[in-house]
């Protein structure tokens, strides 16, 4: 858009805004927003012969309006519902049981996916769901260990040598119970815990997520959002 059609589009409208394909504007009332929204439309199809796209352009209330995966909650920016459906979607097909790679290939593509994605959306104001996503993608990763693992005799050795009580340890290498549900059981928790997948490199949404808002590493000084 050239210089002079941005000059005369912001003097007319009162509106700024930066050269984009997609943008938000922001009113003080729904009349003022379809009056925007109509004198847009005049002006793109007038001086730029362009149509607006009706099925992504409206008048809708700042908390309902979800732009490049964000959202408004009260004051707050949030990743919309859609942006953490496509995350566990992507998630889900890094840990799938039936990705025939080794855990240090699984887990690379996993540290890499979701350090971009905090990259993004990061500056989100939403960390109540963090520590329950984290607990989720633990138990994903204990999953895929537990089914490496394979055999009975197997995961009662390798449970023994993290640590978890040699009854609990045989109770659950012998148990006919599914990869899952195991997952979370005191046996697999006691042997892979928190500590010991962070070691292996299963990185922490709320820890990424903290650093990225405190970064003097001053989280306990501020009563975290919800």
């Amino acid at each position: 858009m050239s210089r002079e059609v941005h000059v005369r589009f912001r003097e007319g409208l009162g509106v700024r805004f930066p050269r984009a394909t997609r943008l938000v504007i922001l009113v003080k009332s729904r009349r003022a927003g379809e009056r925007v929204l109509r004198s847009i439309q005049r002006f793109l199809a007038k001086h730029l012969r362009l149509e607006l796209n009706e099925a992504k352009s409206g008048v809708v209330p700042a908390e309902g309006c979800e732009f490049l995966g964000f959202t408004f909650r009260g004051q707050q920016i949030r990743w919309s519902h859609g942006a953490e459906r496509e995350f566990k979607r992507r998630v889900r097909r890094l840990t799938a049981r039936r990705w025939g790679v080794s855990m240090e290939v699984r887990l690379a593509k996993l540290s890499q996916y979701i350090r971009g994605w905090m990259g993004y959306f990061g500056l989100s104001e939403y960390y109540t769901i963090l520590p329950t996503l984290d607990e989720w993608l633990r138990r994903r990763v204990r999953s895929c260990y537990w089914k490496m693992w394979r055999r009975p005799r197997n995961r009662i050795r390798q449970l023994l040598k993290l640590g978890t009580g040699k009854r609990s340890a045989i109770l659950a290498g012998l148990s006919r119970k599914g990869y899952w549900r195991l997952s979370r059981t005191l046996s697999t928790h006691t042997g892979m815990t928190n500590a010991w997948l962070a070691e292996q490199g299963v990185i922490s949404l709320k820890e990424l997520w903290v650093n990225i808002h405190y970064p003097e590493g001053k989280a306990s000084e501020h009563r975290l959002p919800r």
